[in-house]
């Protein structure tokens, strides 16, 4: 968990992750990230790797191009270690974020649709 947490301390590789689990499975090609934080790609290829590398980020190979895309089930892990404890000692308060994320689903906000299994 702390390598994952290590990993989103940085400012880039947070918010490429966080576009990415925007684009939920279908995942991005490295060189559109790098065109969308204007950054060189061997810098990017750095964060990838470094996300990659915590667990929260997997790569394909489709064509001349690697996409990537978020791990969901790492993403989960951690995210089901961090609200373990929550609530004051009242775990049933978050009994139903929990109970999602270990069925995989990832809840909607703010009244989006995502991709992804919705609860």
């Amino acid at each position: 968990m702390v390598k994952m947490l290590g990993a989103l301390s940085q400012e880039t590789r947070l918010g490429v992750f966080r576009l990415l689990v925007r684009g939920g499975h279908k995942g991005m090609a490295a060189g559109e990230i790098a065109r969308t934080f204007e950054i060189p790609h061997n810098t990017l290829s750095t964060h990838l790797a470094v996300l990659s590398n915590a667990g929260l980020l997997q790569s394909r190979r489709e064509s001349r191009s690697i996409i990537y895309s978020v791990d969901f089930d790492g993403t989960r892990k951690l995210l089901t270690f961090l609200m373990q404890d929550c609530c004051q000692g009242q775990p049933d308060l978050c009994a139903p974020v929990l109970d999602s994320l270990m069925a995989g689903c990832i809840p909607e906000t703010q009244g989006e649709k995502n991709e992804t299994n919705t609860c």
